[in-house]
């Protein structure tokens, strides 16, 4: 019977032992943290005050309770976070893309549509100009032509009166030859040389009043047969000159209604030419507009795609810095809980009235 109260005595201070080395190690553990020195202190305190255990191990139970509460709090404001982040990256991600979209294919539109047809229609009016200088080159020359063509309408008709004048003298001259005297007869020759003069080589009547000059150098002018020949040559030559006037004439006349009507076509023409480059400026500048404004689209999204990505690189780091802060609130709660609990088992120990901080 001794020898088991003797075991049982032992056992006892064996525990009481064990007990004291555990608690020594937790309050050891409290005292590592700035959290669990103030802890033993207010059980050292309540030891003092000699209040009961209870109201002590209350209070850390409460304790406790509130760092879960505020750990289950941070929690949920993290992963709330956590979610606006998420939709935020994607809201982002899905603009940037947007954005990008838009560029290059507003970039595409004007390299594969505008900017070609602005080129096109800018040669197309570079090219009906190029008609129209060439239709108001060719109407200058039209009528540089048509005047030098009636100048030398004029010119003709002018040689071919006097032409004719001279037929009329040298008939008059023939009609008042009865004994011609040599005199008489060389002042006809020469008006048949003048009139040989005046009209030129290049006129068709030339060879007839060349052949009425040779006519009238080998004949005798006192024969009236020779005379009558002469007459009626110089008749037929004279007849022949007013045709020629009055085909010039007509010819002139036919030119006139001719160069007017070309002069007309080429007016008709420029206008045309005018109206077409009316047209086409009026779809260079249309298509100048829609180019300025598609620029301005496309600028404008290049910038908001930059905007976007420095919107989405600070969401990145702010998200960032708030998970390091959540990590470690995280981190600080889970260890104060930590020592809450050890307080608590310490406070709810068998004694602990020694503690000493």
């Amino acid at each position: 019977m001794k020898s088991l109260i003797l075991i049982a005595l032992i056992a006892v201070a064996f525990t009481v032992r064990v007990q004291e080395r555990n608690m020594a190690k937790v309050q050891a553990d409290l005292a590592k943290s700035t959290y669990g020195k103030a802890l033993l202190h207010l059980v050292e305190l309540h030891s003092m005050a000699g209040g009961p255990v209870q109201e002590l191990i209350d209070a850390i139970e409460e304790l406790i309770n509130d760092l879960e509460e505020e750990l289950e709090t941070l929690e949920f404001n993290f992963q709330v976070r956590t979610n606006e982040h998420n939709a935020l990256v994607v809201s982002l991600e899905q603009d940037i893309q947007d954005a990008v979209i838009d560029v290059n294919n507003t970039q595409d539109t004007l390299d594969n549509l505008l900017y070609p047809r602005r080129a096109q229609i800018q040669s197309k009016i570079d090219t009906v100009i190029g008609y129209q200088e060439e239709n108001r080159k060719n109407y200058d020359e039209a009528v540089l032509v048509r005047e030098q063509e009636h100048e030398a309408f004029e010119a003709q008709v002018a040689e071919l009166n006097d032409a004719t004048a001279s037929v009329d003298d040298a008939l008059s001259l023939l009609a008042s030859l009865t004994n011609p005297s040599l005199l008489q007869i060389k002042r006809f020759q020469n008006t048949l040389k003048n009139i040989e003069n005046k009209l030129r080589s290049r006129s068709r009547m030339a060879p007839m009043i060349k052949a009425l000059i040779a006519l009238a150098s080998n004949q005798n002018f006192s024969n009236q047969d020779v005379l009558k020949s002469i007459v009626d040559a110089l008749n037929d030559f004279r007849n022949a000159v007013v045709d020629q006037i009055n085909d010039l004439t007509a010819q002139e006349a036919q030119d006139v209604l001719d160069n007017e009507a070309y002069l007309e076509q080429l007016d008709t023409e420029y206008s045309e030419f005018g109206r077409q480059i009316d047209r086409a400026t009026v779809d260079l500048t249309a298509t100048n507009e829609k180019i300025d404004s598609m620029v301005e689209f496309r600028d404008q999204r290049a910038a908001d795609q930059k905007q976007y990505t420095a919107e989405l690189e600070l969401e990145n780091n702010t998200y960032a810095e708030e998970t390091d802060i959540y990590t470690n609130t995280k981190n600080e709660f889970t260890r104060e809980l930590g020592v809450s609990e050890q307080a608590l088992a310490l406070v709810q120990s068998v004694d602990f009235s020694n503690i000493q901080v």
